[in-house]
């Protein structure tokens, strides 16, 4: 192991911190040496993971992770498959989000029930949407494929629509007990916003692109959504959300670009989504530093910082959104890439901490100079940036006309409590129709335990 860990009440402790000059290797001319990289990456990522141990809970990190980041952890993984072809980490993948899925496959798990917000089951569903992309495992029969968990996120998302306040949008807290509930962000709306908008370019179904054009007009109505394209992190709506905080983090331009980029695939290159992929990859460059990126509301770009726990984790998806971004859309494919490989060099040099020299660090802009910082957050980014550029190999993203295998329900998620309005079914068709998912069919693949942590969102 690269570090000495002890789980004590929750929390990961480090006890050996000895530095050894051995680093990661990375030639981007090199797929194996990529692939190589990647590997040690996602190997000392894996060290956090509790939830196969005895008495543990599938899908679970332990504290301080709150649980969207253990679905954008696995969300991560199906990406480690898909662009390197290992398979080391599947099984437990798969496991995870079926488990975390909960009774009803809509990521509304009974051990998330009192605090989950509509961001936190967003990323769950994302990476259900992910793993159907990819033609990534499929889970047992008899049970909803990864199209209908994704489609069981949306339905819930719909039927929290919020026309109450502010003309709509979504509040970050589901329940009213939650802090945060009076405030509508654009991490919530933007899983929303890219969730439907993949659904809609993977089934066909026009009603998921209306929801996504929907989405994306409140968001630009409101203000979230700046006139060149910056996207702001919230607004509350005691003021009817008429005031913006305009924070900036790499997951909100992130999960935008790539919802957008999607749409224009969907809309056969219309001119209004290029101009929306266009304006927001344009606008993305406030978070590169020379090429490379960087955490601009919470990092500095000599190598320092006050980033927090979650924020550690951001400039993962925004290289998982644009590498999908360069694939669906090729005139943004040389921006990106120039991105992708400057900050991936970056991060390489900066995994050269802990015992063995190949933890990770949080600041890429400090080069080599290991910064002393380590976790899951600093482990999942670095394999982000490391594992896209591997794009050029990596096979298209499937749909249900191009080899795409999940199976859909557009039911799915309508007949849980949480659902109050009807109008959020959407018609099923035949080419997009699954059964219904049963318990046991899970508990005759996996064997499992424990109790799960009760966590907030971001």
């Amino acid at each position: 192991m690269k570090l000495t860990k002890v789980w004590e009440y929750g929390t990961a402790i480090c006890v050996s911190w000895t530095q050894v000059a051995s680093a990661i290797t990375l030639d981007l001319d090199s797929q194996a040496s990529i692939k190589s990289a990647a590997s040690t990456v996602a190997y000392d990522m894996m060290l956090y993971y509790t939830g196969n141990d005895t008495g543990g809970t599938p899908g679970n990190l332990p504290s301080p992770y709150y649980w969207w980041e253990a679905g954008a952890m696995f969300m991560t993984l199906v990406n480690y498959w898909y662009y390197t072809g290992d398979a080391t980490y599947n099984n437990e993948t798969a496991q995870a989000l079926l488990w975390q899925a909960g009774t009803s496959y809509d990521f509304m798990p009974t051990n998330q029930t009192l605090d989950e917000g509509n961001d936190d089951q967003g990323f769950w569903g994302m990476a259900a949407m992910t793993a159907a992309e990819v033609n990534f495992q499929n889970p047992p029969d008899g049970t909803p494929g990864w199209v209908a968990m994704a489609q069981a996120v949306f339905n819930l998302m719909a039927s929290r629509w919020d026309n109450t306040t502010c003309a709509g949008g979504l509040r970050w807290q589901i329940f009213t007990w939650n802090a945060g509930y009076t405030y509508k962000n654009s991490i919530a709306n933007g899983c929303f916003f890219n969730i439907a908008a993949r659904l809609a370019r993977y089934t066909g179904n026009q009603t998921y692109a209306d929801w996504a054009t929907k989405i994306w007009d409140w968001e630009t109505a409101i203000g979230l959504i700046g006139p060149t394209y910056s996207i702001y992190d919230g607004t509350s709506d005691t003021s009817n959300c008429t005031d913006i905080d305009k924070i900036q983090f790499t997951y909100n331009q992130g999960v935008y670009l790539f919802g957008a980029a999607v749409m224009y695939n969907v809309t056969n290159g219309s001119s209004i989504w290029e101009t929306r992929v266009s304006g927001l990859l344009n606008a993305s460059d406030i978070y590169f530093q020379n090429g490379i990126m960087y955490e601009a509301a919470c990092e500095d770009v000599n190598g320092s910082g006050t980033c927090d726990v979650d924020q550690q984790s951001f400039k993962g998806y925004l290289a998982t959104w644009m590498a999908g971004t360069a694939k669906l859309c090729p005139w943004t494919y040389t921006t990106i890439m120039n991105y992708l490989n400057t900050s991936a060099v970056a991060a390489a040099a900066q995994c050269d901490g802990g015992t063995d020299g190949t933890t990770c660090g949080e600041h890429w802009t400090a080069k080599s100079v290991y910064d002393g910082s380590f976790g899951v957050g600093q482990q999942m980014s670095a394999l982000s940036v490391i594992q896209c550029t591997l794009l050029n190999s990596a096979p298209a993203l499937v749909t249900n006309l191009t080899g795409g295998t999940s199976q859909g329900n557009p039911a799915a998620g309508t007949s849980s409590q949480d659902s109050a309005d009807p109008t959020a079914i959407l018609p099923p068709t035949n080419a997009d129709r699954a059964g219904a998912g049963i318990l046991t069919a899970l508990l005759l693949v996996f064997t499992v335990g424990g109790v799960g942590f009760m966590v907030t969102g971001i």
